[in-house]
């Protein structure tokens, strides 16, 4: 993904002592999405707009908040979460790369 003409906050969203770090940009239609890493771990975030989270590199499981169920992704591939929801994300080696839009 490319994004162009765009304004990138310098300071990071740092969480889980920093094995979750995220950039803001902010596009000229004024909508904002993070880019991120998450690097090995298991991990819990709560959502207050709906999210589309595309993975751009490396592995990732996911379990929405309300379900049981575990499901991979991959490069390519996005997940949804509902606004006023939270997900659990699992990564278990290696770092996972994302772009998150919220909708």
């Amino acid at each position: 993904m490319k994004f162009e003409n765009v304004t990138a906050i310098a300071k990071a969203n740092v969480y889980f002592e920093g094995k979750v770090v995220s950039h803001s940009i902010l596009l000229t239609d004024g909508s904002k999405k993070t880019l991120g890493l998450i690097y090995a771990g298991e991990f819990h975030f709560g959502t207050d707009a709906a999210e589309r989270m595309d993975v751009t590199s490396g592995l990732c499981r996911v379990r929405l908040d309300g379900t049981s169920e575990w499901k991979e992704y991959g490069p390519g591939s996005f997940f949804r979460v509902p606004a006023k929801s939270g997900f659990d994300i699992s990564v278990a080696s290696g770092i996972a790369e994302y772009v998150c839009s919220f909708e």
